[in-house]
């Protein structure tokens, strides 16, 4: 049986500045990075003790990369904490973290514009 999800990918048009975004930003290590093509990188990064990694994937690489979305949800212990964390970090947030009954979110958004879900 499935144990765990291994890489999850975003598509990306610069992946320079997306590392950047995911590792200054938020503070997530480089787990791999491999050459794939002349100007293209096979580049995975996560929280230091994550079981999961995000692969910044390029969009150069993919037939309609614009039809690509990821929906990605990153679970934390205190949304609250973590969104004033990452606005001090320049993370641009789409509004105030929101209590549900399903627990505490926020959305934010990655420098090129894609929208994730912070949880707890």
């Amino acid at each position: 049986m499935i144990t765990t999800i291994a890489t999850i990918a975003v598509y990306v048009d610069d992946q320079v500045a997306a590392e950047k975004f995911w590792m200054h930003k938020l503070g997530f290590v480089q787990k791999e990075k491999k050459q794939m093509g002349s100007d293209a990188y096979w580049i995975e990064v996560a929280p230091a003790n994550a079981q999961t990694n995000l692969v910044i994937y390029p969009k150069s690489m993919m037939k309609n990369a614009s039809d690509h979305q990821p929906s990605l949800v990153f679970l934390c212990e205190d949304v609250e904490q973590s969104y004033q964390q990452l606005l001090a970090n320049g993370v641009v947030f789409s509004s105030k973290p929101q209590k549900m009954q399903w627990g505490t979110f926020a959305q934010f958004y990655d420098n090129e514009g894609n929208e994730y879900l912070l949880k707890s």
